[in-house]
């Protein structure tokens, strides 16, 4: 199922800290940063936090800013973000100012705390999902029911380590601010467990007065059938290699990428590739990677048209190379239409084989989009 893009924001002192232990909130960020902070917030769909940052901090969670807040008006959206809170127990302050500031908020809960929230009478949407908290129920009912696109988390660490940890987050937005903590006993911004392997990507810093902002997305591959954010940012990029295609009336344009578990890019490839009129796109990506790689059987290949199964151009389609690869893992965007082939089914015999198949769907509009004259 679709997920909204979550962002994860937040800011920490150089040994790793959120706040202190002090009776006041530690302010991290500078007057600059704050003022960014405001502008994200006013781009997003909704605004998370957990209920423990609610108790610890009893923040409003607010665009500050009027002009933004009429240029989310003028644009058909609601002055403020959706409001977000998270709890397992549901033990929340009604009186925080979080409920009584801003616009809609809805509170995602268990079973068991469902009936503790409704009994406090906030004005909030109580939703159940079930006897546990499940990240990946959360995200589907924000992004099918309340319509949310872009979610920004604000903590707390225990947030944002279950995000990273389930492989669930987009990006990382880090401020470092210029001081020490050095108190054992502070909250830190992550929590010890299992994280991605590799290392994640930088995407941007910037300087903001005497901060600095650092801005993170994951690279490595998800596991089994559960899908990460890692693999949305690899078949993007898939989809967007297909449409380098040479143009053609007799073959689809596909573009492939193929990732060892750590996030390392291994190889890419797309169809007609280096001017070779009749390559495919794994193809073309499994042949630069020697065959003896051991990161192969690890590996994931993601491919914007699930891999062939019949060709007449070549003597082994792309669903064997993969085989023969000895990859146990292929993230797709779109099933192969009867265009070309009658009943192909490279999902099924890759599935039938032990490999893992995921299809992610909500990419197939961006898959088809070079292949359009092709489709009628």
């Amino acid at each position: 199922m679709p997920y909204p893009y979550v962002l994860l924001s937040a800011a920490v002192s150089l040994d790793g800290f959120l706040d202190d232990t002090g009776p006041d909130r530690l302010l991290l960020s500078s007057p600059a940063d704050f003022d960014r902070v405001d502008e994200v917030r006013a781009s997003v769909d909704a605004i998370l936090i957990g209920a423990g940052t609610i108790r610890a901090d009893n923040p409003r969670l607010l665009v500050n800013s009027p002009e933004r807040r009429a240029a989310r008006t003028a644009a058909g959206l609601p002055e403020y973000p959706l409001k977000v809170t998270v709890t397992a127990t549901g033990d929340l302050d009604p009186d925080a100012k979080f409920w009584h500031t801003g616009g809609a908020k809805t509170v995602y809960t268990t079973d068991e705390g469902e009936r503790r929230a409704r009994a406090l009478g906030i004005a909030a949407d109580v939703v159940s999902l079930g006897a546990d908290l499940d990240w990946r129920l959360l995200l589907e009912h924000l992004y099918d029911v309340r319509g949310v696109r872009r979610l920004m988390v604000e903590g707390g660490g225990t947030v944002h380590t279950q995000l990273l940890q389930e492989g669930l987050a987009d990006e990382l937005q880090l401020v470092l601010a210029p001081l020490f903590v050095g108190d054992p006993k502070a909250p830190r911004l992550f929590g010890p467990g299992g994280y991605q392997a590799g290392r994640l990507r930088l995407l941007d810093t910037r300087r903001i007065e005497d901060v600095v902002l650092m801005r993170y997305e994951p690279t490595a591959p998800g596991a089994g059938g559960a899908a990460a954010a890692a693999d949305r940012h690899w078949l993007r990029l898939a989809c967007e290699l297909a449409a380098e295609c040479p143009p053609s009336r007799t073959a689809f344009s596909v573009g492939a990428v193929v990732v060892a578990a750590d996030g390392t890019e291994l190889a890419r490839g797309h169809s007609r590739e280096a001017g070779d009129p009749v390559v495919h796109a794994e193809e073309a990506a499994l042949a630069k990677i020697p065959a003896d790689d051991p990161r192969l059987a690890t590996a994931t290949v993601y491919t914007s048209l699930e891999p062939c199964t019949h060709r007449a151009s070549r003597p082994h389609p792309c669903a064997e190379l993969i085989l023969r690869a000895g990859v146990r893992r292929v993230v797709t965007a779109w099933r192969e239409p009867d265009t070309f082939v009658a009943a192909a089914d490279g999902t099924g015999m890759l599935r039938e084989a032990g490999v893992e198949v995921l299809v992610l769907g909500e990419y197939e509009g961006l898959a088809k989009a070079p292949n359009g004259h092709l489709l009628g």
